[in-house]
Formats: C-alpha cells, structure tokens, sequence
C-alpha cells in the first residue's frame, strides 16, 4: 500500500452514533487502515530453507539502505573514468586519487574520494535494456520486468515485488515500524508514456507489500510524515472508538477480503493503529531530533535528508529503506543534454555529501558492518558525447555502482569496463546479480520460492551471488 503526501487524519469529526456508517466514516477509517503494512512469516521462510537444503550465511546484513539514482548517471563521469579516451569520449572532468591506492574517481566526488576504502566499486553492470521504466523495474526487483525495453508500461500486478517488498516478506520488522520505506516519491519519469516506474511496490506479492512512502521534501522545516500525526482534537481515546468503528466495518468488506486475504488484511489494520499509537514510532521519523551539525553533513536538500531518515529509520529497526532520487525538475540523471554542468553543479555535489555522511555515520555508530549501502542508476550513458548539447544518451551495455557496508568486501573495484566504459572487458554483473548479492548478504534464501496471489509459485531472485564481493 503506498502513501501519498496527504495528511488523511486532518479535519475528523466526531463519528456519528448509528448502526451504519457513513462515507465520511468510511473514508476515516479506511485513513487509518491505510497505515498498516503486510508482514511476512519468517519461521515459514527459515522452515523453508531448511527443507529445501539452502544454505543461509552465517553473518547477515540486518539491514540495506538503497539509493536509487534515476535517470542513469554516466559511469564515465562518476566512477570510471577514461582519461587516456578520445576527447568526444573521456568528458571534460578528471579523475582525482582517493583514499585506496590504484582506484581513481570523478574529482567531483571530492568526500566519497577520502572513503573508497569503505566500497565495492562495480564498474561492469550491464544488460540490453535503454529504456527507463523497464530497466528501472530490474534494478529495484533484480528480475527482468513483464515487458522489456518499454517506457510505455506502467506499474501492474504483474510485476516482480521490489526488494523492499521482498525483505518486508521474508524478514519483517518487529520494531513497530514498516518493513519497507520508500522515499521521497515513487520514480517517475515524464517523457516516458507509462510515467510511474514499475517494481516500485508489492507486485505479485500483492498490496499487503508495497511499503510507505514517504513523500514530500524533508528539507522543508514544515515536513513532517503525512498520517503519522494525530491532529490536536484526536486524542488516543478518541483513536480507539476509531478501533471499534473499524471492527464495525469489517463485516462490510468481503471484496477487500477477498483482495488482500483476511489475514493480510488484519495486519493493515492492526499495524496502522500500533503506528499512529506509539510515540516511539513517530519519533523514528522526526529529523528535529538530529542535531544541525549532522543535518548540514548530509546536505540541507531533499536528498540529504532523505538520506539522513534511511539512516534514522535503520537505526530503529527499518530493515529495507529505498531512497529514490527525487523530482528536480530537470529530467534527474538522465542528462541528455548539458550532462557537465548537470553533473558538476546539480547531481553530483548532493549524491557525494549525502554518501559520504551515511557511510561515516552508520561507521561511528558501529551501524555500517551490519547495513548495505547500495548506490546505483538503472543504466549508464553513451561513451560518445552528443556534439549539439553537450549530453549523453541511454547506455545500459557497461555502467557503475557501488555497494558498502554489511558484509560487503571494502576497499575494492569489481569488474572492468573496456578502454571507452563501452562494454565490460571482465565480470559482468547483472542487475539480477546485484540484487541477489544483496539478498543474500542479509541472509535470504535466493534459492527459495514464493507464492503469488494465485498460489504460483515464483523464484525470489535469478541471479548469482557475487561471491568475491563478500567478506
């Protein structure tokens, strides 16, 4: 169930005293309903596991925060560079040396430089897809989306479940928090038809998994989580008469029994009252607690501190936080034109501050052996510059990406792109093998199934552990 930027609690009135509800009722309590979040049965995944002989590692991630930089940043530009490259081709920044001996990267990213020794860089992701919906749905899911090398398909009930989804299944939160948090909006991308990223939500998993969004600026000193606060007039006792109305309804609604199966369906309704309830789950969410010391490390934008909550949120218990790159009104990482000066002044300066803090952050509160950092695009861009604007086109064959922190192998690049980052010259990865790689280092079973909806049964993960990565 996704959450949009609206207060739903705003404006309730006392409840009318009759044996039928009214709309207006019936729109409060669906409100509060909507807060829940699905939660899986982790001893049917571990009885699973066993039965089926599949090896669980020994030391798991407790937790993986998710930086999806959409648009496609160009790996030329960011992590691989190619400064011995024609001029049309190697770009007009330099490398810079960083902190590990033989790694070099874009001199833009002048923090993250000071803190290769923390990554895995992965300079040979590669597939054929250059559209950004489809390949958006591989990235977050780690599975090929229903319908390849479109931008015309949007989300559907087809979809694989997002990672997030995934870990809100196999590994719910026993915090009193979501599983799965995504931020601050779903990807949308538009000039592509379908608009709305697919993979973003619960897919064949079903609704029960989609996660919370949450949405908005968190930059804005106004921010605050849009359902999570209870208005002035609605005291916890008054919350609770709302407990008894939605009893009341549950007779009223078969069809959303039948939807989301009645067990699913007391998890949304329970989890939503537990949420509003517990000031301690409110406090998760409430970036005034951090000092401005640590606010302005991660950057005073909505990256930076949509940045700073995944770390808040991991730090309660949040297993899976997917920070998405946010609406900025110039079309993202997709930098199809004036990709320099994009990069230089608009993506890059936040993407390196915002990194770089969490990476020092969850290291000095002995977070970050237990939390994945993973920092990707869906593809990368062309290794000729396009003449007329100074831009780069869709390039999904050879991109970068970085993967941090929860048993992940420190200090090293994986992979090789050839002499124009054009194609992988050695280890291609896939984005099936990134996902699983992270799968597996929070200790999932990528072997095992899962049923759909209609009880088909469907593989968590086709892709391989990259093995090397880990420690």
């Amino acid at each position: 169930m996704s959450f949009k930027n609206t207060n739903h609690l705003t404006g309730c009135h006392a409840f009318r005293r009759s044996n039928r509800p009214s709309r207006r009722q019936v729109l409060q309590a669906g409100a509060i309903s909507a807060l829940g979040l699905g939660m899986g049965d982790l001893q049917s995944r571990l009885a699973h596991a066993e039965q089926s002989g599949i090896q669980l590692p020994s030391k798991r991630a407790k937790a993986c925060i998710f930086l999806f930089m959409w648009g496609g940043p160009s790996q030329l530009d960011t992590l691989d560079m190619k400064p011995d490259a024609p001029a049309e081709v190697r770009g007009t920044f330099n490398p810079t040396s960083t902190k590990v001996p033989g790694i070099q990267i874009c001199e833009h990213f002048s923090q993250l430089a000071t803190m290769t020794d923390k990554l895995a860089i992965i300079r040979s992701l590669t597939h054929d897809d250059p559209a950004h919906l489809s390949s958006g749905h591989a990235t977050l899911t780690g599975q090929p989306a229903p319908v390849l090398k479109s931008d015309k398909d949007p989300p559907s009930a087809k979809d694989s479940p997002h990672l997030g989804a995934l870990v809100s299944k196999l590994r719910p939160s026993d915090s009193g928090l979501p599983s799965f948090v995504a931020m601050p909006w779903k990807a949308f991308h538009p000039a592509a038809p379908g608009g709305e990223a697919p993979g973003q939500h619960g897919g064949w998993l079903g609704s029960a998994y989609d996660g919370m969004l949450l949405g908005g600026d968190l930059n804005d000193p106004n921010w605050h989580p849009q359902g999570l606060t209870l208005p002035a007039d609605i005291g916890l006792q008054r919350l609770e008469s709302r407990v008894e109305l939605l009893k009341m309804l549950d007779g009223q609604r078969a069809s959303l029994h039948r939807s989301l199966g009645a067990a699913n369906y007391e998890n949304h309704q329970s989890r939503a009252i537990e949420m509003i309830g517990s000031s301690s789950v409110r406090s998760a969410f409430d970036l005034a607690q951090e000092s401005d010391v640590t606010r302005e490390r991660y950057g005073r934008n909505i990256h930076g501190q949509s940045v700073l909550m995944a770390r808040r949120l991991v730090e309660h218990g949040v297993p899976l936080v997917s920070v998405n790159w946010h609406n900025d009104g110039k079309n993202f990482w997709d930098t199809h034109g004036d990709n320099f000066n994009r990069l230089k002044n608009d993506l890059i300066p936040p993407a390196d501050r915002a990194l770089s803090a969490l990476l020092q952050d969850l290291e000095e509160r002995g977070l970050l052996d237990e939390t994945i950092v993973a920092w990707v695009g869906e593809f990368g861009r062309t290794p000729n510059i396009t003449k007329n604007n100074s831009g780069r086109e869709h390039w999904p064959y050879c991109y970068s990406g970085i993967l941090a922190g929860g048993g992940i192998r420190p200090g090293m690049v994986y992979g090789a792109s050839d002499k124009h980052a054009a194609y992988p010259a050695s280890n291609p990865v896939s984005p099936q093998d990134f996902a699983t790689t992270i799968l597996h280092a929070m200790g999932l079973p990528t072997d095992a199934s899962l049923l759909d909806r209609e009880q088909r049964p469907h593989r968590i993960s086709s892709g391989k552990v990259l093995h090397e990565l880990l420690t």
